[in-house]
């Protein structure tokens, strides 16, 4: 697939977009404007690449909207070379986004076939994370701790296995809810057992599965 300077042109005119929706940090507006969208779409659905709204990729998933993953962004504050753990790998755009922040992503997908395209995809647009295939509810505890913990799906509760993966200093990201809607809350872990928490506007995500999840069913 070709980044031509058409689809540059639309990542400019998306990331000015957002801009006027609220997004000021430079660098995640030209993290967006780097990352090309439309590879992660079928050549029939191009012209939904840089529109800003999220878009169904199979699996009963979809690519989240770019104004959602930018503001998740801000709000973890990434420096390069921070270790994050990505909970939902989804399409893998919001991997990419944290890549060109310089983040060290470690990325979990529980659904295979997600997992098994993804894991191919970015690799080939050249973008390296270290992928897994688990219940993200669970976080990667052989990998922690972390700098950085984002979940891309909607919590009924916050997890206590990812409080517990983060670095003293460390911030979570995740949007907590009903399966309906879900309120952006960001996690701040000031010590060994104490946290500070904030949350912020109202967002709609597809559900966090998994042990700690809504749903069981994963083994």
């Amino acid at each position: 697939m070709e980044d031509t300077y058409k689809h540059k042109g639309q990542r400019k005119q998306l990331a000015k977009k957002l801009q006027e929706k609220g997004i000021h940090d430079i660098n995640v507006l030209k993290a967006i404007e780097n990352v090309p969208r439309h590879f992660f779409f079928e050549k029939a659905f191009e012209e939904h690449a840089y529109q800003d709204k999220a878009f169904p990729i199979g699996e009963g998933q979809t690519i989240s909207q770019p104004y959602t993953v930018a503001f998740q962004t801000v709000l973890l504050e990434i420096r390069s070379g921070y270790k994050v753990l990505e909970i939902g790998t989804g399409s893998g755009y919001q991997c990419c986004v944290l890549l060109e922040l310089g983040a060290k992503v470690y990325t979990i997908e529980n659904n295979k076939n997600l997992y098994s395209r993804t894991s191919r995809t970015l690799p080939a647009m050249g973008y390296k994370a270290n992928f897994f295939l688990g219940d993200g509810t669970l976080g990667l505890p052989s990998h922690a701790p972390f700098d950085r913990i984002i979940v891309t799906a909607g919590a009924p509760f916050v997890p206590q296995q990812l409080l517990s993966q983060l670095n003293v200093g460390g911030i979570l990201v995740i949007p907590v809810g009903d399966e309906e809607s879900q309120k952006m809350v960001r996690i701040q872990k000031t010590g060994e057992n104490q946290f500070e928490k904030e949350e912020f506007g109202v967002f709609r995500f597809v559900p966090l599965t998994g042990k700690e999840g809504w749903k069981t069913d994963i083994k």
